[in-house]
């Protein structure tokens, strides 16, 4: 594929970026409605709902990490591949997406049917509690399989530069969520009522209609991309390629998931109303990450295109143009959760203590924001370069050692509120660390560069 014929190679970065861009926001955001929905359905049946909700969450995280870190791998070597010409690798880079999508899907049935209730029995000793969180953790991880062949597929399509797409199909699951959580969760009209369960219900359901139509769109219409399984047999080294950014960026996304584990094991010896607190953060910071997320998704292929067409120019003004607008939208989410943590909290019908611990929470945590901003996009640069190691660096510095070791430290000190402070001192030195490496990363290409050069003027 000819530069010269591409937009991500020849467009102004700024209005591609944009372009690239708000799709994929919008669909994220849209995508982030998917558990909060549940939760403020689910807060009409009591604080017992929400928190059996939150503690499902780290497993529903786990699930969207896997799905995204293998279709940022398929998606990384595909849009490599259309930089450099080779239509027929990425084509093959599309249908192992696919299969190992299936494949990753098996696997959590089966963890699922052994782990669920042993999992979920390690934060909390009450049998309502554990019932409703089962109830609702077994449908949704069982029925995974919408949930990440739509992934697969979306990343498939944001490879070839269409974001129109994955956001419309993102919409739609939503749609269909928002609009059957009350149905089922209530039971009205001829719906029974189902509570915890019927909301995971809709959201499965939701999550199938999307991928349904993303199956029907992706092979029934002309790409770019041309799916074709005849004959299939996995290549080892396009294998490598893909998990060498699905692995690191998988770990990147699951470790929420591992650190709300802890947080939560942690906050289970001090107050189960703490759960619920942690679980509504993090489903309302989606709204704040996942635009962000977005962004990233249509700075990616930008950089993996101009990287294999070598212009490292245009990779350098990607760079800068997203930093700048993730600034502003995570200067957005401090000033939303330092002024009206009142409200936000209200639409989960918090009050009491819910409520109090809620706010202090929410102006804590936020203060992280800005500095967050330079690691999440720094992450992504590194994972568009294939240097998924140097992104997973970043996060597992700033999720698995600061926060829990810092939490475990201040709670001593501060009470509940000390593991609220340790989130913006991990997303501060998150920030330092990510800016380090890729000076770093920067320095040994340039010299790598000079030696070419060298030695191109003595021949």
């Amino acid at each position: 594929m000819d530069t010269i014929a591409n937009p991500m190679g020849t467009k102004k970065v700024f209005p591609l970026l944009i372009s690239m861009a708000v799709p994929p926001m919008i669909s994220m955001m849209i995508q982030s409605l998917y558990n909060i929905v549940d939760s403020m359905f689910a807060a009409r049946l009591g604080v017992n709902a929400i928190t059996a909700i939150s503690l499902a969450y780290p497993l529903q995280n786990l699930i969207l990490s896997v799905g995204v870190g293998l279709g940022v791998g398929v998606n990384a070597c595909i849009a490599m591949s259309h930089g450099t010409g080779d239509t027929k690798r990425a084509d093959q880079a599309a249908v192992h997406g696919l299969v190992l999508a299936g494949l990753h899907a098996l696997v959590f049935i089966a963890s699922g049917l052994m782990g669920i209730r042993a999992y979920l029995g390690m934060f909390t000793k009450d049998p309502e509690v554990l019932a409703l969180s089962s109830q609702y953790t077994y449908i949704v991880v069982l029925l995974s399989a919408g949930s990440l062949v739509h992934i697969s597929i979306e990343k498939i399509f944001q490879a070839m530069g269409n974001m129109r797409v994955p956001m419309f199909l993102q919409g739609m699951g939503a749609l269909i969520n928002i609009i059957l959580d009350p149905l089922f969760i209530f039971g009205w009209g001829i719906f029974p009522k189902m509570g915890v369960a019927g909301a995971a219900i809709a959201t499965v359901i939701g999550q199938w209609s999307a991928c349904l139509l993303a199956v029907f769109l992706l092979f029934r219409r002309e790409h770019t991309i041309h799916i074709r399984f005849g004959g299939f047999a996995f290549d080892r080294e396009l294998l490598k390629k893909i998990y060498m950014v699905a692995v690191p960026s998988a770990i990147t996304m699951s470790l929420p998931s591992i650190l709300i584990s802890i947080l939560n094991g942690i906050l289970a010896g001090i107050s189960e109303v703490g759960i619920a607190v942690l679980g509504i953060y993090f489903k309302v910071q989606t709204f704040i990450y996942m635009p962000s997320n977005g962004l990233i998704q249509g700075m990616r292929p930008i950089i993996s295109f101009n990287c294999g067409a070598g212009r490292d120019d245009r990779v350098k003004e990607t760079i800068r143009d997203s930093l700048l607008v993730t600034g502003g939208i995570m200067a957005a989410g401090t000033v939303l959760f330092v002024v009206f943590p009142v409200q936000i909290m209200g639409l989960f019908h918090a009050g009491g203590t819910l409520l109090k611990m809620g706010i202090m929470a929410f102006r804590i945590i936020s203060i992280g924001f800005l500095f967050s901003a330079v690691g999440v996009v720094y992450s992504g640069v590194f994972e568009a370069l294939g240097k998924g190691s140097a992104s997973l660096a970043v996060s597992t510095l700033r999720q698995f050692f600061i926060i829990p070791v810092l939490s475990l430290f201040l709670v001593s000190r501060m009470g509940i509120n000390g593991i609220w402070a340790s989130f913006p001192a991990a997303e501060a030195a998150a920030a330092l660390a990510a800016v380090l490496l890729y000076r770093k990363y920067s320095y040994k290409k340039k010299k790598t560069e000079d030696i070419q050069n060298a030695v191109r003027r003595r021949q």
